[in-house]
């Protein structure tokens, strides 16, 4: 697991003109099922079905996102804190940057710098 500043993440996503964030959607979903021991769908699929769907999937990929979070926190003795929820309406508001960069505040903590 790799440590992610979350505003150079930010940045970069911005000035690549989403290019980054792309490779950032791909690292966090990677490396969720990773931690949660979920091998379900894999970060480039993920986005290959978010972009065929015209973003209609990253709904279900936010939620998903937040519930496997949630597994692995449960799984640590850490309270859940229902991400799912949380990722999934910030997705049907189309935030999902704010979804990345949560999910990987979540994932910094179980990363090495």
């Amino acid at each position: 697991m790799k440590y992610r500043s979350i505003a150079l993440c930010i940045v970069l996503s911005i000035i690549t003109c989403g290019l980054y964030g792309i490779y950032w959607f791909i690292c966090v979903t990677d490396e969720t099922n990773q931690i949660s021991n979920r091998y379900g769908t894999t970060g480039g699929m993920a986005f290959l079905f978010n972009l065929i769907t015209c973003g209609l999937y990253g709904i279900y990929w936010g939620y998903k996102l937040g519930e496997a979070l949630d597994d692995a926190r449960m799984r640590d003795g850490v309270p859940s804190s229902s991400l799912c929820i949380i990722f999934l309406l910030l997705n049907i508001f189309g935030l999902s940057i704010i979804t990345l960069a949560l999910a990987q505040n979540e994932l910094n903590r179980y990363s090495t710098f």
